[in-house]
């Protein structure tokens, strides 16, 4: 089971900021965000699949091929700006 987590504008978006997840076999986070475009659909490819989010797996910025593995925290994001 891994957590997944949305971040600011994304948890508006989606209209959810937490949710569990089982995995079946070893995966990436690209793999993680096609798996949730085919389980919510549009509004979902929006988010994941928009230039700047950003992924942390487990507090740590992660990259498309990154893996996953059973007990992480993945993150979905947006770029923060600050002054």
């Amino acid at each position: 089971m891994i957590t997944v987590l949305f971040f600011a504008k994304y948890r508006e978006q989606l209209g959810l900021g937490r949710m569990s997840l089982e995995l079946t076999s070893a995966t990436t986070v690209s793999e993680l965000k096609k798996r949730l475009v085919e389980q919510g659909g549009d509004d979902w490819a929006a988010v994941l699949f928009a230039d700047n989010t950003l992924c942390a797996v487990n507090q740590t910025i992660a990259a498309p091929a990154d893996a996953i593995s059973d007990g992480d925290e993945v993150a979905f994001y947006p770029p923060v700006t600050g002054g």
